[in-house]
Parts: C-alpha cells; structure tokens; sequence
C-alpha cells in the first residue's frame, strides 16, 4: 500500500514554485546580509587592494622616466667633442633640442636615482599593501560564505523535518543529500570566490578605463569596441553553461541515490547475489556523470582560447597605435609602458569571467535546487487559527473519510467511517494495499485526508497545531528506525528529559529490560548506525519502550511484534495489554493474540472497511475475517493455549 505513494511516474519535483527557477543566484546573493560585519571587511580589503594594485603602472611610469630623463641629462651633461667636454654654448642647444634647460638637466641629474629608488620603494610597500588586504578580503570571504553554508544547511534541515509525508513519497533521499551539501557547496564557492573575483574585476575594469582615457583618450578608442564584443561573449557561455550544470546536478543526484541505497540495503545485495547488477547501476549513472562533465570541460575549454584571441587583437592593436604615436613624439617611453600595464589590467578581469561564468552557472544552478526544497510547501501544515490539542480522552472517529496519494489516482480509503470509545483497543486486519497503514498515518496526521473528517476528542485533527496532535500519540512503525547514540538515548527519543528510572520502566514494559542488561554497557551500550548492532527483536522492544516512554493515551502498533519470535511476542503482548487498558490503541497485527483481544475489529479490503465488531460475532458473519483468521492468523493460535508456561521461559533476541 506504501508503495503506492513512493511508485507514482512523473512525480519528481512537483513542489517547485516557479518563483525559485529563474532567480535563484539572486536570493542567494541576498543572503549576504545575514553576514553584514564580514561581507563590509572583506570588500572594503578588496577595495584597497585593488587601488593598491592600480598605483603600480604609474609608479612604474615614474620609474621609467626618471631613468630616460636621467639618461637624457647625463648624455647632454657629459657632451664630448673631439675627446674634450663639449661647450656650455652645445650642451644649451643639445638641451633645448631635448625639450630641456640646462638647469632642468642638472635638477634631473641629480634626483633621477632618488625618484627611482622611491618609486621601487613604493611600489615594493603597495605590494605588501595589496597581499595583506588580499588575505584579508579572502578569509573574511571564506568566513562570510561558510556562515551563509551554515545557514543553508540549517535551513534544508529545518525545511525537511516540516514537510510531509508527500514530499518525500515524491523525492528520493539520495537528490535531497546532495541539495543540503554539494549543491550549498557550489552556492558557498561562488559567494566566496566568484562574487569577490566579480566585484574586483568590475572596479578594475571601471577605474582602468577611467585612466586610460585620462592618460591618452585616442589609445582608449582603440581598445574600447572590444569590450561589448567580450561581454556578449561571456553572456552567450554564461547561457549555454548553466543548463549544462543543471544536468550535471542531476546526474549527481543520481549517483548518490545509487550509492546511498546500496549502501542502506547491501546485505539484501550480498544475500541476493546481486553485487554486478548493482555495479552496472553504479557504473552507469558514473559514466552519464562523467560525459556530462566533459560536456562542460569541452565548453569552457573554448571559452579560454576566445578569451586570448580577444586580448592579443587588443594588444596588437595598441602596440600598432602605440608605437606610431611613439615615432610622432605625442607618446613617451613611460606613458606607453604605463598604458600597457593598465591594459593587462583591463584584459585580466576578461580572462578571470571565464572562471567567475563557470563558477556563477554552477551555483545557479545549485542556488535553484536548493531554494526548490526551501520553497517546497508541506501538504500537511499548522493552520494559521489552529489550536492546542487539549490532554487526549482518546475517543477517534473517522467521518467518511476518503483518501487519494497526490489527489489523483484511485482512493487508497473510500468512504471509511468508524467511531473508537477510549480505551478501546481497535484491531485493524486485511490484505496488502488494503488501506490499514493509510489509517494510522492519518491520526497523527503523517497525511490529510482527501475527503471527509479525522476527529479526535471532537476536535478535527487539521484544526489543532501538529506538535500537540503529535506529542500525545505513541507510534511504533513497522519499519523500526533507531539513532546513533545509545540505548537509552534512543528510548527516551521522545522524552530527553526523562529520569533513568522511567527509561528502565519503559523498557520492562517493553520486555527489553532484560537483554539490554546482557551488555557490557547496559543502558550506555552504542545500537550503531540504525541499530545494526541489534537484533531484529531487539530493536522492535526498544522502539515499544520508546513510545510507552511518552505515556501517551492514543498508541499506534503498526504490526509491532512482526520482527520477534512467538516466545517474545507473548511477553510483550501481555506487558502491552496491561499498557493499553485505558488507553485507545490502533493495532497492526499478524497474529491472533491481538485479534483475540482486540474490543473491536475492521476488517479491510481494498480501502473499505467491509466488516467490523469482535472476534466471535465476526467469525459467524463476516467470510473474509473467517478467511483471513483461517489462512493467516490461526497457525499461531496454539501460542494461547500455552501463555501461562511461557512466562517461565528465557525471552530470545
């Protein structure tokens, strides 16, 4: 019946708003301003650094002409002719010829060494300037980026432990894994790296320019149509790349999946021999990942080259103009060599767009994964006026209650109506798919009904909060799900704050008192990853003694006894009757025991009740219980006529 839910083609991501699609980058980038004290140090580093590195050309400017003015001089100053000092007359003319005076030549003489030593200096302390604030802005980047990681991943956290039932019918464990790690991941690496890089590409872009035309307005000309042409090209890649990451995503949910249900399910692996066939799954959703990225590899591998053919045309193109203004005389040495830093300048953030593209499509492309779980609406949630649950009676009544997976399909329950006085055990019998497991996800409200009512106490159970609903119901799945920690972590799951005198009564009354002392550990002892360290029985009497830990009015055994063995089963059959005197109990069950003393039986057959009442009067009228007592309950009903020598004999893990 379960499996009806999970099995549905075509149910992938239903929950994505459209909101999510198209900006996901964008609410990404918002999420700086949980990070406000870092993202202001690490951009005002970033700041200064980068006019730190805009000082070098022109000190180098600088540099170069101290040293060709000091030249000039020196030539002029030290004039030879026919072996012998040259006249102050020639040296004046030679001088004027130069652009100079002979005063000028001598200041020039004199202070070309110290403005060359300075300018080394200089340029020397901005470098220490730019690496110190460049570590700074990357730190406090890493910093701001893993706080916003952080309060993703708390996020996903908190938004999947309040979505329903549904959604996860709808969404496999291994895509969710990915979303809250490798795809927050890529989000982090581009507000760390590819946001600054962006950032400081644009301020050396905007002030390079501003320069350069400053500097010689007719160079700018020449190089200023080759950046739109870089820009569409960049946008173009930008656009082709994203959908290419998305895939990539995908296929890596993929891999997980496989991975993680393997890694869940290897001994029915081992147990069926199926290791190759797994391995073929494996290497399959492998290899698509491994095209995919190659995809990628051979996009960007051509974005690269078109990066370097755009800046040598701007090269060639200011060397030809450069050098013709050079051989006019309306360009210096150092001005030109001034000029060709600042242009590396400018041709440097168009080379660092191919990382910063790579790295903004694939956080997009994460960013829209991630915020479709973020946005995702649980179909089952708090009413705005819901109220608080008063303490439980215990008096369930279903209302023509109809029940679809995902509203479409056929009804999983048709019209079932029933009424459960407190502290009534109600027994609930049938086939596969016959609706049993529907209706107890119903009463904690695990699922909504589709049509109809669920009341408890009077109260429909969509109109209370689900905290209160949910804290006074005791559960106990058929599949059973332990934590890492230890046994008595897991028992007072529901209850941290209860006494270890309580734990210990929950688990007598959960006939688990006894093999948990066989430890070395007791109590302390570690279950291991899902409880892989205990016995199937073992397990299944830990989980009792954690719902009868919460003492609750209204307890839920979803076929409970179904992973010990007859012996232990009657232990705790007795310790759950004595338990559930009082107290409304919606119970599972293979085996008579519980049908014997159940106060009212349903009998269930393809999502209608089509029998109901107790054990004696159904046998007389109902076929199907007759059949179903006959064929799947009556072989274990030699286990009552021994009860009372069974309280004799050791229980069995």
């Amino acid at each position: 019946m379960q499996a009806q839910a999970i099995q549905q083609p075509g149910k992938k991501g239903q929950s994505r708003p459209d909101g999510a699609r198209p900006n996901g980058l964008g609410r990404a980038i918002r999420y700086l301003g949980h990070q406000r004290k870092y993202i202001l140090i690490a951009y005002t580093a970033l700041v200064i650094a980068a006019l730190a590195q805009l000082m070098v050309p022109q000190l180098t400017q600088t540099m170069i002409d101290a040293i060709t003015q000091g030249a000039v001089a020196n030539s002029i100053l030290d004039m030879q002719v026919f072996g012998v000092p040259a006249p102050d007359l020639v040296k004046e003319a030679a001088a004027r010829q130069a652009g100079y005076s002979l005063e000028q030549l001598q200041g020039l003489q004199q202070t070309s060494l110290t403005l060359l030593i300075n300018a080394a200096l200089i340029i020397v302390v901005f470098a220490a300037v730019r690496g110190i604030f460049s570590f700074v802005q990357a730190y406090f980047s890493e910093k701001m980026s893993q706080g916003i990681a952080f309060d993703f991943r708390n996020e996903i956290f908190t938004r999947l432990q309040r979505l329903s039932f549904s959604y996860y019918d709808r969404n496999q464990t291994g895509q969710l894994m990915i979303r809250a790690t490798d795809d927050v991941e890529k989000v982090r690496m581009f507000l760390a790296q590819g946001l600054a890089l962006a950032v400081q590409a644009l301020i050396l872009l905007v002030a390079t320019l501003v320069i350069l035309a400053l500097t010689n307005w007719q160079l700018t000309l020449v190089i200023l149509p080759i950046l739109p042409l870089a820009l569409v090209l960049f946008m173009i890649f930008g656009k082709v790349s994203q959908p290419l990451f998305v895939e990539i995503q995908k296929r890596l949910s993929g891999l997980n999946t496989i991975l993680q249900e393997n890694l869940a399910g290897i001994r029915v692996v081992k147990a069926f021999t199926r290791e190759s066939h797994e391995q073929q799954r494996f290497d399959e959703a492998s290899i698509s990942l491994y095209q995919q990225q190659i995809k990628v590899v051979r996009t960007f591998t051509l974005l690269l080259p078109v990066i370097f053919l755009i800046a040598q045309i701007g090269q060639a193109a200011i060397l030809y103009f450069g050098g013709n203004q050079i051989i006019n005389g309306t360009l210096n040495l150092g001005e030109y060599q001034k000029f060709s830093l600042y242009l590396i300048y400018l041709f440097f953030p168009l080379g660092q767009l191919g990382f910063i593209i790579s790295l903004m499509a694939q956080a997009g492309a994460s960013a829209t994964r991630v915020f479709e779980i973020l946005d995702a609406k649980s179909d089952v949630s708090n009413k705005p006026d819901a109220i608080e649950l008063p303490p439980l009676v215990g008096r369930v009544e279903f209302k023509n209650v109809t029940f679809r997976y995902f509203s479409s399909g056929e009804p999983v329950l048709s019209d079932v109506s029933f009424n459960a006085e407190s502290g009534q055990t109600v027994a609930l019998l049938g086939g596969t798919g016959s609706g049993k497991t529907t209706i107890i996800n119903l009463l904690p409200r695990f699922y909504d009904a589709t049509e109809g009512a669920v009341l408890i106490d009077g109260h429909d159970v969509r109109d209370v909060t689900l905290d209160s609903l949910r804290s006074q119901i005791g559960i106990v799945l058929q599949e059973t799900n332990l934590f890492s920690g230890s046994i008595r972590d897991n028992i007072a799951f529901g209850r941290p704050e209860a006494s270890d005198d309580e734990v210990i009564d929950a688990a007598k009354a959960a006939a688990a008192h006894d093999f948990i002392l066989t430890f070395p550990q007791g109590y302390n002892t570690p279950v291991g990853e899902r409880g892989s360290t205990l016995s199937g029985g073992q397990k299944q009497r830990i989980a009792i003694a954690r719902a009868l830990l919460l003492n609750p009015r209204l307890l839920i055994l979803d076929d409970s006894t179904s992973s010990v063995d007859l012996l232990t089963e009657s232990k705790i059959q007795k310790a759950l009757d004595k338990l559930m005197q009082g107290r409304t109990s919606f119970v599972i069950a293979q085996r008579i025991t519980t049908v014997l003393n159940a106060d009212q039986i349903l009998v269930l057959d393809k999502g209608k009740i089509v029998a109901s009442g107790k054990h004696a009067d159904l046998m007389e009228s109902s076929p199907i219980y007759a059949e179903i007592y006959n064929s799947q309950l009556v072989g274990d009903a030699e286990v009552t006529d021994n009860e009372s020598g069974l309280d004799q004999l050791p229980v069995q893990g």
